[in-house]
């Protein structure tokens, strides 16, 4: 092929439809060709989880290399040289810093700004810009989308959810300015036609409407041109274009699953269509959108709350059926955090199921998750004491091959988790010399 043929922003299209494609080698080839630049990009993903941990069952055992992991973190076992688990990373501005009550509203605020939230319900909310739409304002340039932000508990972003502190700050942890948190979209099928829909405009708008109606998939409307495309492609660019739109198509069956079963609820109950009612599925789906917009090269920066901070949800399909927040107040009873212990572990399975679908993902000589950074935890670390210092957090990827994992990594309690964000940025090819309340970058696995 002629390192000319195929750029990184080629598509399949069809009425009412824009399908991007994965990285295939013959990008690699114009990549280098015309820029001398690597064909694929580096990814950064942020994982959100409420309400602490059960440290006493996450924290490994030993340091380095030589570590043990505890049961809330088993399911990673098999990733094991892919990930470090971090420990003593802080977000000072978390803290009460003299506000009083509003732990919960503050730990997400903060988690990726690195800023002490206003205290107020009203609407003079302030906080700072998060780590994730910095990244966008550089990155953004080069995808369709600047960043994605996606969710599975629904937020207000007005009214008193913590304290006196706006629900605006309990959910959502990406800003895009200081007084402007992004909402975060919770609705898979929302999210699938926001990437293949085709466009905003009134044609494209009446195609979908069609297609969806005559449930067809996005790939009947660009059969003919990816027909075309893969017979201009090498064995093994074949192989992963028909892997990728094998990967299209299986979402757009669990959706339709999903969508038929939402129409069977009991009566006098409704759900959004596109919502599963299987929580695990709803996080498993939302994440494999997350790793589909990474492997077409649609944003290369994304958040994804799998639930809101303080929400008191239950998680009945693993025998517990106490709301979560009510649990992290555990006050030391044995059988809360046993509790707790199974809710962070259900959580971690999920993690589990993302990080080995973008492993499963060739790129180049490696894989989409070596191309990837994906920070994983939350605000608090235990739940009972609000405490934001220790966090609980699992770093993933291999930023490109410039990260080495495998790894529990132990920095000074109080060490600032924006220093964290300061080495990830430059991984993006963004140089910052301050980020939040950082006071360096950090080390060990850089």
């Amino acid at each position: 092929m002629s390192p000319h043929t195929l750029s990184r922003r080629a598509v399949l299209r069809g009425l009412g439809t824009m399908v991007a494609l994965p990285a295939l080698d013959a990008f690699a080839l114009a990549s280098a060709f015309a820029q001398g630049k690597p064909a694929h990009p580096i990814r950064a993903a942020f994982l959100f989880v409420p309400n602490g941990i059960n440290m006493d069952h996450w924290r490994p055992t030993g340091e380095g290399s030589e570590f043990d992991l505890k049961s809330i973190l088993e399911p990673l076992a098999d990733l094991r040289g892919e990930f470090s688990v971090l420990t003593g990373l802080t977000q000072r501005n978390a803290f009460a810093l003299g506000d009083g009550p509003g732990d919960h509203a503050r730990s997400s605020a903060a988690w990726l700004t690195g800023v002490h939230p206003k205290k107020t319900d009203g609407s003079d909310i302030r906080c700072g810009i998060s780590v994730d739409q910095l990244a966008g304002m550089h990155l953004g340039k080069h995808t369709r989308f600047g960043t994605l932000e996606i969710g599975c508990e629904r937020g207000a972003l007005a009214g008193n959810c913590d304290s006196g502190y706006s629900c605006a700050y309990s959910s959502a942890i990406s800003w895009k300015t200081e007084t402007t948190p992004l909402p975060k979209e919770v609705n898979p099928r929302l999210v699938f036609e926001r990437f293949f829909g085709g466009g905003d405009t009134a044609e494209a708008a009446g195609a979908r409407a069609d297609r969806l109606r005559a449930r067809k998939s996005v790939l009947d409307f660009v059969s003919e041109d990816a027909a075309r495309l893969a017979g201009q492609l090498g064995a093994r660019d074949r192989m992963k274009l028909d892997e990728y739109l094998t990967g299209v198509r299986e979402i757009e069956e669990r959706l339709a699953k999903i969508e038929k079963d939402a129409l069977e609820v009991p009566a006098g109950f409704e759900r959004p269509r596109g919502v599963p009612s299987d929580y695990g599925e709803h996080i498993r789906i939302m994440g494999d959108m997350m790793v589909l917009a990474f492997q077409a090269d649609l944003t290369r920066v994304c958040t994804f709350m799998f639930a809101n901070e303080g929400s008191n949800r239950n998680y009945r399909q693993i025998g517990v059926s106490d709301g979560h927040h009510d649990i992290s107040h555990h006050g030391g009873d044995e059988a809360k955090l046993e509790a707790k212990r199974k809710i962070d572990l259900f959580h971690t399975q999920q993690l589990a199921y993302i990080l080995k679908r973008m492993a499963a993902i060739r790129e180049g000589d490696g894989t989409l998750l070596d191309n990837c950074m994906v920070l994983y935890g939350g605000g608090i670390s235990d739940g009972n004491r609000h405490n934001h210092d220790d966090l609980p957090l699992v770093f993933a990827g291999r930023g490109g091959g410039t990260i080495e994992q495998g790894k529990h990594a132990v920095y000074p309690n109080g060490t600032p988790m924006a220093n964290l964000f300061l080495s990830m940025l430059d991984r993006l090819g963004i140089r910052e010399d301050k980020f939040g309340d950082s006071s360096g970058r950090i080390e060990r696995l850089f």
